[in-house]
Formats: C-alpha cells, sequence, structure tokens
C-alpha cells in the first residue's frame, strides 16, 4: 500500500508541473486519468501490480 500510494502521489506531482509547464493540457491528463481508473479496475491490474513490486523489490535489493 505505502509503495503504491507513493506511485500514485509521484505521478500526480509529474502531471501538475506538466501541466503548469504547458506540456500537457486539461484534457489529455483527464483522460490519462480515466484511462488509469479503468485499467486498474480491468483484468490486467494484478499483472501490473506484480511488475510494479518486482521493480521496486528489485530497487530495494540493489545496495550501494
Amino acid at each position: 500500500m505505502a509503495i503504491s500510494l507513493s506511485v500514485v502521489l509521484l505521478l500526480a506531482i509529474i502531471m501538475v508541473v506538466l501541466m503548469r509547464g504547458g506540456s500537457l493540457k486539461a484534457g489529455p491528463a483527464i483522460v490519462a486519468v480515466l484511462f488509469g481508473f479503468f485499467l486498474a479496475s480491468s483484468g490486467m491490474a494484478p499483472s501490473i501490480n506484480r511488475f510494479l513490486d518486482s521493480i521496486a523489490d528489485t530497487i530495494n535489493s540493489i545496495s550501494f
């Protein structure tokens, strides 16, 4: 839950920055949000979640 919440927050911040910078208009931003919302309720959601979890685990296992 903490990882998914921070990813959502990060993506929201990126979207706001892009909208304020003029790179992303409000219409496409709304479409992107709706796409993500409906994608989360589709059958692909568990696969995407496992993929993101594996990336987070890989990054977490890197030691410097």
